[in-house]
């Protein structure tokens, strides 16, 4: 399924429908009097966050969404039907903004919702008017207008960790080894175009996610590289693991100060989130001395370091122990995933 993260579309709630002027007319009642029924309430616009979803691709397709218009009212004060509501579902994690970027909601758990464009109220039927001094009122009030807006979503992974490195760091096979995720894997920068959400398995029933995000470069909070795009998805990861190639020819260091400033420019509050450093790609000739200048940066910088092959496997279990740790504190002590939603997205996973 192509995922899809972002989307902007056209929303309207339904018109209020108008009340009537009806009089009462039946045998020996002369005098039956006014009895126009009120008009339905009109449809609002709903957005809710549903758990089955994983991505905003409906809405790629179908920009315009509209509510049903309330039904007038009718004789012997009968009122009319209230318009459907719009339910739009989307993602839990979805931020709704209005077109100016002001945020309307962040449905960060599965139920929450909220509504962006109210229905109209339903008119008055003449029966409302009548009074001892006006006994036939000839005149009713019509249904209240909808409103329309334009409305941003935007779809924030939620993650208890995030995987973040530069391209080929091996962001992808580390999360296909933790877990059942499939991750595209290739000898090329950039080829992990989307993120990738994995469930980790540390104990029966307790679990953690996982997202590995695309590669970023230097310049990727300015627009850089595929980065810009994909930073916001880790805002909303509980620590990251910075993954860094140590088999490859570049400065290991370097590519790690590269990373972390980037999300730096993006956000102090997300560089300053708890994170790991693991040197990954150790299985290599020479990786020692990579893992060993990338293990006196974590020192320097009090974060714990791991050396880790995802391609073999050799370090990866200590790895996803000082993940889990992150992520749900006492893993003993959580009987529950962090994310209902997401063991229910994977049909399997894979404890290590």
């Amino acid at each position: 399924m192509r995922f899809v993260d972002e989307a902007t579309i056209t929303v309207r709630s339904g018109r209020g429908g108008d009340g009537v002027v009806t009089f009462r007319r039946e045998k020996y009642v002369p005098r039956g009097g006014p009895d126009g029924g009120d008009g339905g309430r009109g449809g609002h616009v709903i957005v809710r966050a549903d758990p089955g979803l994983r991505s905003l691709l409906d809405y790629r397709y179908r920009r315009s969404y509209r509510a049903e218009d309330g039904r007038r009212g009718g004789p012997n004060r009968r009122t009319g039907r209230n318009g459907r509501d719009q339910v739009l579902r989307v993602p839990v994690g979805t931020v709704v903004m209005r077109e100016d970027g002001e945020a309307l909601a962040d449905l960060a758990r599965a139920g929450d919702e909220v509504v962006v464009c109210r229905g109209g109220h339903g008119g008055r039927g003449n029966a409302r008017f009548a009074r001892p001094w006006r006994q036939a009122p000839d005149f009713a009030t019509p249904g209240g207008e909808a409103e329309q807006a334009v409305i941003r979503l935007e779809l924030r992974l939620l993650a208890d960790i995030g995987i973040v490195g530069l391209p080929n760091a091996g962001k992808s096979s580390l999360i296909n080894r933790v877990s059942a995720a499939k991750a595209r894997v290739a000898d090329y920068p950039f080829t992990t175009l989307v993120p990738n959400l994995g469930v980790v398995e540390v104990s029966p029933g307790v679990t953690f996610v996982v997202a590995d995000m695309p590669g970023l470069v230097a310049g990727a909070s300015r627009g850089v590289g595929l980065g810009a795009r994909f930073l916001r998805h880790c805002e909303r990861a509980r620590a990251l693991l910075y993954l860094v190639d140590a088999g490859g020819e570049g400065d290991p260091v370097e590519a790690l100060r590269t990373v972390e400033a980037e999300l730096r420019a993006h956000s102090e509050d997300l560089a300053a989130r708890p994170a790991l450093v693991a040197a990954n790609k150790c299985d290599l000739p020479g990786s020692d001395v990579a893992a060993e200048a990338l293990r006196r940066e974590a020192e320097r910088l009090s974060r714990p370091f791991f050396a880790v092959s995802a391609l073999t496997g050799a370090g990866v279990p200590d790895l996803v122990r000082a993940m889990a740790r992150l992520a749900l504190g006492d893993p003993g002590r959580r009987e529950a995933p962090s994310d209902p939603g997401a063991k229910r997205r994977d049909k399997s996973v894979r404890t290590v």
